[in-house]
């Protein structure tokens, strides 16, 4: 006898568009899609999902969020244990309707949570506790500062071990990419590091003395053995042509937030998906002053929203998009599909379509607000709001 669950009467987000109907679950996957309700059939082996005024998306896929740092250390030189950060923020990834993330982890210097040791201690915790139990999905984006002269070891190992799932190369030296206006890398670093002017400025220096002895083409052998791993590349702030030309010379597949809108059609056209960040839509332009991600939204060369700091943005974001004139498909779309293709995983998750693994959220608005009422995860129920119930 199998294990069936319906999801009655929600507004269903398909590939190609919306329907109003109902979607039955078996065995953790989906099994049909019916867009009359199935009120004809024998439900009563069926545990009974009411998405009426609701609607049911595929779960959320976040390939770069870098929130756990601020779970583990919420103000400087303030660190909690690991894994109480960890399983705390999962039921928030959870409730904000995030079936798979990939938390993004940092191996740079002067820029928050990002040694090695502590590195490596949260992603053997990601393994171990997505081994024993897991809400959702986890998996690790590991992020590598190019001027970090001593993590080729690591991360060959971590690659080595199966625990990485997505590798970026970023490029945080004062004075280009995102720090390219005067003064911008010491102020982040003052702000989120709790340091002053001298301590900034050691900071900035031994930055500048490591770019200066970066080794390119190890940077290069190590993005190499992660595509021969089927291990995704993604570049980081490209900042002009030259920069993508750059990003995939090391075969990256995904430029993430490019600066401007010219950078951003660049990489289009050159076969790269475009992530762009849901809270610069959220909040109506870029912090930075760089691109407005609606603005490569409209102008199709954006394929990948991710919440970057932001969970909660991710959700809301999709909404935003569609009240902008985005059809609702496409705009989730760049939050479950598009993302499930950049890493590889589209063929389980990412779409609801018969076969599939049943990642699924229903969504209701509160006050023009998309709240997640239900999350599943390959068909059980891991989250549901009492707000609803």
């Amino acid at each position: 006898m199998g294990d069936f669950t319906t999801i009655r009467g929600g507004w269903i987000v398909l590939p190609d568009g919306v329907i109003k109907g109902d979607l039955r679950i078996e065995d953790g996957r989906i099994a049909g899609i019916e867009a009359t309700n199935v009120s004809e059939r024998k439900l009563s082996d069926d545990r009974i999902i009411d998405a009426e005024g609701s609607w049911v998306l595929p779960g959320l896929i976040d390939i770069h969020c870098d929130a756990i740092e601020k779970e583990v250390e919420p103000r400087p030189n303030t660190l909690f244990p690991l894994d109480m950060a960890f399983l705390q923020f999962e039921r928030k990834l959870a409730g904000h309707g995030i079936t798979t993330m990939l938390h993004s982890l940092s191996l740079g210097v002067g820029l928050s949570l990002r040694g090695e040791h502590l590195v490596s201690q949260m992603v053997r915790l990601i393994a171990e506790l997505r081994a024993e139990r897991a809400m959702i999905r986890h998996g690790v984006h590991l992020r590598y500062e190019v001027s970090h002269l001593t993590g080729f070891d690591l991360a060959r190992g971590l690659m080595e071990e199966g625990l990485l799932d997505y590798l970026s190369l970023m490029d945080h030296a004062p004075g280009q990419g995102q720090y390219h206006r005067p003064g911008a890398f010491e102020r982040y670093v003052m702000k989120n590091q709790g340091v002053g002017l001298e301590e900034v400025a050691a900071i900035v220096e031994e930055l500048e003395q490591r770019r200066s002895r970066v080794d390119w083409s190890k940077l290069k052998d190590l993005t190499a053995e992660a595509r021969g791993r089927g291990i995704a590349v993604a570049s980081h702030d490209d900042d002009s042509r030259e920069a993508v030309d750059r990003s995939l010379g090391f075969w990256a597949t995904v430029s993430e937030f490019p600066l401007s809108l010219e950078t951003a059609k660049y990489a289009h056209s050159k076969g790269m998906g475009v992530c762009v960040g849901a809270p610069n839509i959220v909040r109506g332009g870029s912090h930075d002053g760089n691109l407005k991600a609606v603005d490569a939204i409209r102008d199709g060369v954006a394929d990948i929203l991710c919440s970057d700091y932001h969970p909660a943005s991710l959700l809301h974001s999709i909404f935003l998009l569609e009240n902008d004139g985005i059809p609702l498909h496409k705009a989730v779309a760049m939050a479950t599909i598009n993302p499930a293709q950049a890493l590889g995983r589209s063929s389980e998750v990412g779409s609801i379509v018969v076969g599939k693994k049943a990642d699924l959220i229903v969504v209701r608005k509160v006050r023009g607000n998309p709240l997640v009422k239900y999350t599943l995860v390959g068909g059980t129920v891991v989250h549901a709001s009492q707000d609803f119930i």
